[in-house]
């Protein structure tokens, strides 16, 4: 049986975007993005970040910082009895950067590579799923996903999945 799933970018999502939020310093939730992925949970959908992360390509931190970085959001979540299922990202940019890093790439949104991924991988049914984004390219890469796509604007989090999941 296919899964329900939530994709959450993670910048300006889930945290708010500072650029290129790598170091719990420099992190800080959306309100209410905590309970809104506990309630998720609750729920039965999977929580799955999809996220660019071109501070990789830059060279601001390495793909091993933004993977222990994770890791720590994680357990942070953890704390709060909240989950997330999985995390994907893209570490490329089209055009600044480092090799092998600077590229085009179905990765990065608006392209769709990810989502895809984690719908084969997780058994995820793309038509009872959702990613909420804060930016245009994450609705699109969500539609060429067979995704709805929602754009939070900002606000709380947890009253916008609500609102979405009555």
């Amino acid at each position: 049986m296919l899964k329900r799933a939530v994709f959450l970018d993670r910048d300006g999502v889930i945290n708010v975007n500072y650029g290129h939020v790598h170091t719990p310093e420099q992190f800080e939730w959306v309100e209410g993005a905590p309970e809104a992925i506990r309630h998720l949970n609750a729920c039965g959908f999977l929580v799955i970040v999809i996220t660019n992360q071109a501070g990789i390509a830059k060279g601001y931190y390495t793909e091993q910082q933004f993977l222990d970085f994770m890791r720590w959001v994680m357990g942070q979540l953890a704390q709060k009895n909240a989950r997330l299922d999985a995390f994907y990202y893209c570490p490329h940019h089209p055009t600044e950067g480092f090799a092998p890093y600077v590229m085009q790439c179905e990765c990065r949104k608006p392209g769709s590579k990810l989502i895809l991924q984690a719908i084969e991988e997780h058994q995820i049914d793309p038509s009872k799923s959702f990613l909420i984004g804060d930016k245009e390219s994450d609705i699109i890469a969500a539609n060429r996903a067979n995704v709805v796509g929602l754009l939070f604007s900002g606000g709380n989090l947890l009253e916008f999945v609500r609102e979405q999941i009555r």
